[in-house]
C-alpha cells in the first residue's frame, strides 16, 4: 500500500534522537500526516503540508525532546497549546505508555485531534480550556510529571502558563526554534518566582528544519496560588 510520508526517512531521523519507531508507530504517523493535510483544507492547522516537511518540521522536531530528557514509563504529561498535536500527539504515537493530556483553547482544533486519535486507535485526555484557567483548577494544578509547549509565546509568559501544571520534582519542557538566550535571560526571575529553575538548555540542528533549542525547567517548589493570572494581566504586566 502506498504511503503518504517516507517511513524510512522518519525512522532514520527519529533514531538520531534515540527514538526507535516500530511498524505500528510508523503506520500511525503516516495516517496522522494524511489526516492533517485533509483537515488542513477545512481548518487552518499548519503551513507545512508537504510530506517531507511534516516528517522533519513536525514529527522529528516533536520527537527530538526524547533526546533531551528521559520520560519514565507511564509518566503523566500535559501539552499546553497543542494545536495540531505537536509535540503531545507525536509523543503518544512514539510512546503509547505515556499518560498525555492535550490542552488547547480552540475547540475546532481539538475536534480534529479527537478525530485523529479515533482513527489512530489511541486514547488520551483532550482538554478544551484556557491554560490559565486549567492551571488554577485543582484537577490539573501540579498534577503532571511533565508539561510541554512548542514554539508558543515567550519563555517568561509561557512559564506562567505551564509551570503551575507541573508537580514538585517534575519538568517543564519548552521547545524553541532558536537559541533562546535572550528569552532565558528575560525569564529567569519569573521562572524562580513560579517555583522553577532552569536546569539545562540543549541546542541542535534538524536537517531541513534548522536550529532547535529545548529548555528544561525543573519544578523545585510549589507555584504561589495567584499564578497563573488571567491572560490579559500576563500580557499587560509580565513577571519581572
Amino acid at each position: 500500500m502506498e504511503t503518504f510520508i517516507s517511513k524510512d526517512l522518519l525512522k532514520t531521523e527519529a533514531a538520531k534522537f534515540g527514538v526507535e519507531l516500530d511498524e505500528i508507530a510508523l503506520d500511525r504517523f503516516d495516517k496522522y500526516a494524511k489526516l492533517l493535510v485533509e483537515w488542513n483544507e477545512k481548518i487552518n492547522l499548519t503551513a507545512i503540508t508537504d510530506p517531507e516537511g511534516i516528517v522533519m518540521k513536525h514529527f522529528v522536531d516533536s520527537l527530538s525532546l526524547f533526546s533531551a530528557i528521559e520520560l519514565p514509563q507511564g509518566a503523566k504529561s500535559i501539552d499546553v497549546g497543542t494545536g495540531a498535536g505537536f509535540p503531545g500527539l507525536a509523543m503518544l504515537i512514539a510512546r503509547p505508555d505515556l499518560k498525555i493530556t492535550l490542552l488547547d483553547s480552540t475547540n475546532k482544533k481539538l475536534n480534529v485531534i479527537r478525530d485523529i486519535l479515533e482513527k489512530l486507535e489511541l486514547t488520551c485526555e483532550v482538554l478544551h480550556m484556557r491554560a490559565e484557567e486549567a492551571g488554577q483548577s485543582k484537577d490539573y494544578r501540579e498534577k503532571y510529571d511533565f508539561a510541554t509547549a512548542r514554539a508558543v509565546s515567550n519563555l517568561r509568559d509561557l512559564s506562567e502558563y505551564c509551570l503551575p501544571f507541573v508537580k514538585k520534582g517534575g519538568t517543564f519542557i519548552s521547545m524553541k526554534s532558536a537559541k533562546a538566550e535572550e528569552e532565558i535571560a528575560e525569564g529567569k526571575n519569573a521562572i524562580k518566582l513560579l517555583g522553577g529553575n532552569i536546569k539545562e538548555k540543549k541546542t541542535f540542528e534538524i536537517d531541513d528544519a534548522g536550529e532547535r533549542t529545548i529548555i528544561l525547567i525543573e519544578k523545585v517548589s510549589t507555584t504561589p496560588p495567584k499564578y497563573p493570572r488571567p491572560s490579559a494581566k500576563i500580557a499587560k504586566n509580565p513577571l519581572r
